[in-house]
């Protein structure tokens, strides 16, 4: 996947939909749909669950796809190595085991 913007770009050009039509859908302005589809206006997160429902996908995998492009673009604005993504997953991890011991405590 290029960006999120490709992404919707591709599953609405799929059915066939104008920008306008799947504006529509989704509630948003074409002139909008035009800017997220190239990269130079973010998609809300409050849009999700009616993104995954339009295009009949998992609404996991629409948010992961969200905040990947999300993570990928706060990190090169900031210019960080490659190295990042390897940290990233492993503080992911972390944070996943961190999670799992504390749901076992009984007290």
């Amino acid at each position: 996947m290029a960006s999120f913007g490709h992404f919707i770009k591709t599953e609405r050009e799929k059915r066939e939909w104008t920008q306008t039509e799947f504006g529509a859908k989704i509630g948003i302005n074409t002139s909008a749909i035009s800017r997220i589809e190239n990269g130079s206006q973010k998609f809300s997160k409050s849009k999700l669950k009616k993104l995954s429902e339009i295009f009949d996908i998992e609404l996991q995998q629409i948010t992961d796809l969200f905040f990947a492009d999300k993570f990928v673009r706060e990190a090169l604005k900031y210019k960080c190595s490659d190295s990042i993504f390897s940290i990233a997953e492993e503080t992911a991890n972390y944070y996943r085991n961190t999670n799992v011991k504390q749901g076992k405590l009984e007290l």
